[in-house]
């Protein structure tokens, strides 16, 4: 029968190829992916795994967890990565919407879990970061030779819970042909060849690790350093024996500060892709200077795999995402009307194409109300598209500051700012403020030892941005909150500094 992500898999991989190379030594090959994904897949079975079913999984990065996710794929399972930093309250959340067939964690956390899944029906097992636990056993007394389910074009392969910072979280439903258009799309794009071996350093849990790099890599029938998690030595180490890195802005910002970073160092490798968090254009530039590589930036979101990218033989422009991947339709609207703005004018970004997924698990209005009429979906993001057709991202529209009736984009404010002498980097948010309703503030990371301070900024900024952007605080912070995939929490800036504006004697809640 035909399972439409799987079979695409399984005919690019040759047997004998090696696929995953670990650091402690271990090596898979593409025949063995096959074998354990099988096994994996009829232990799921016997567990009563039914096409359409949910798996949730909380586990740490292993070759074993990436093997599960196949296993998944070939059962017909919706797949559910959780974030290992997630809460017991928070995956009670998780597991009663889901309603996962059966929850898959690490052996420390089971006690805990066990009681959650008990209360909504649900079976555990256990998978270590060394391919040890109940699930591997159970799988290690089963046949590797498994009739993959039958799943088409528009059935479910999986649902990644969005962040929730408005409000609770909900689960983006992404079918076989969005996560394969995408992939062959992006090793097409990217030059994907079996011949590529990529750094892997990012969380499987996620969009960027799990179907940008794993997938593209199987797509390409390449192999990966199969990392735990990024270390700028091993990282150096590996390069050499590389040819493509996909990462976040830290990454590179962290190789930048290592010694060890140079043209030889690099040498070998063909292509450094970056995501999950904008790349500031000083990053860009300085590693283009160190290396003589210029790292490519793209566009994406969980709920449409990867809209944009820059160019792999074009100019890849700092501080842009590219253009619109090849059967993606992008434009920029207003928000309030929805009408299509010229190019130039930042707006809303709406895409459609095959990557875009099927709606948001159980909330039938949520999805009804993110999606045009014609079928774009409303991305929430702010951006405009440059005279070179280049995508540029502004921000996230709850972002946006209104300040005395005024819209104002972060992200102009932060470039100004990020380009003072002693500046790392500057997340700009909207507090309230008892005259504007909301008061422009600067949040500043300073570099080692520079002394620019609150009033150096605010007179930079005089002749640069007009008086209604410009702040009216700056505050200095050693680091700014990210998340596991280093996107900066803006929503924590605004719940920390909210009562900074408040009147003397007011408390900060007003």
């Amino acid at each position: 029968m035909s399972n439409h992500l799987f079979d695409a898999i399984r005919h690019a991989a040759r047997p004998e190829a090696t696929f995953i190379l670990t650091t402690d030594g271990r090596s898979w090959t593409y025949g063995d992916m096959l074998a354990h994904s099988g096994r994996i897949a009829s232990a799921l079975d016997t567990l009563g795994v039914r096409p359409g079913d949910r798996v949730a999984v909380q586990v740490e990065k292993s070759p074993e967890a990436l093997m599960l996710y196949l296993a998944c794929v070939r059962v017909g399972a919706v797949y559910l990565p959780l974030n290992t930093a997630y809460t017991l309250a928070e995956l009670d959340y998780f597991i009663g919407d889901a309603e996962p067939r059966v929850v898959v964690c690490a052996p420390a956390a089971k006690e805990g879990i066990a009681k959650l899944a008990a209360g909504h029906g649900a079976h555990v097992e256990t998978l270590d970061d060394k391919g040890g636990g109940s699930l591997i056993e159970l799988a290690n007394g089963e046949t590797s030779d498994f009739s993959d389910a039958h799943r088409g074009p528009d059935d479910l392969a999986a649902i990644l819970y969005t962040s929730g910072t408005t409000g609770r979280s909900k689960g983006a439903m992404l079918t076989h042909d969005n996560l394969l258009s995408n992939a062959a799309t992006l090793r097409d794009y990217w030059h994907f060849t079996a011949d590529d071996r990529l750094i892997h350093a990012l969380p499987i849990f996620h969009t960027h690790g799990l179907f940008v790099a794993s997938n593209v890599t199987l797509l390409a029938g390449a192999s990966m350093y199969f990392l735990p998690k990024f270390d700028a030595d091993e990282v150096l180490r590996l390069m050499p024996q590389a040819t493509v890195m996909m990462g976040v802005p830290t990454f590179y910002v962290r190789l930048i500060q290592h010694p060890g970073l140079t043209r030889e160092a690099t040498a070998n490798m063909r292509l450094f892709v970056s995501g999950s968090a904008p790349l500031l254009a000083e990053t860009h530039r300085t590693f283009h200077a160190m290396t003589g590589h210029a790292i490519l930036e793209r566009y994406g979101m969980t709920e449409t795999n990867m809209n944009t990218s820059n160019p792999h033989d074009g100019e890849r422009i700092a501080g842009t995402v590219g253009y619109p991947l090849p059967g993606v339709s992008l434009r920029v609207t207003d928000p309030e009307s929805g009408k299509p703005l010229p190019d130039g004018e930042t707006g809303m970004i709406e895409v459609k194409g095959p990557n875009v997924f099927k709606g948001y698990w159980r909330m039938p209005e949520k999805t009804q109300a993110e999606f045009r009429t014609d079928g774009f979906f409303i991305t929430g993001d702010l951006g405009k598209i440059d005279e070179r057709g280049y995508v540029h991202i502004v921000g996230r529209g709850k972002d946006l500051v209104i300040s005395g009736g005024y819209n104002i984009y972060p992200k102009e404010v932060e470039t100004e700012i990020d380009q003072m002498p002693g500046v790392v980097e500057t997340a700009v948010i909207g507090v309230p403020h008892p005259d504007f309703g909301e008061g422009v503030t600067a949040v500043v990371v300073r570099k080692a030892g520079a002394t620019i301070d609150e009033r150096a900024v605010l007179d930079g900024l005089k002749d640069r941005l007009a008086r209604y952007k410009q702040p009216k605080r700056v505050i200095f912070v050693d680091d700014l909150p990210r998340n596991t995939m280093g996107k900066v929490q803006k929503n924590v800036l605004r719940e920390r500094y909210a009562g900074i504006y408040a009147p003397a004697g007011a408390s900060a809640n007003g």
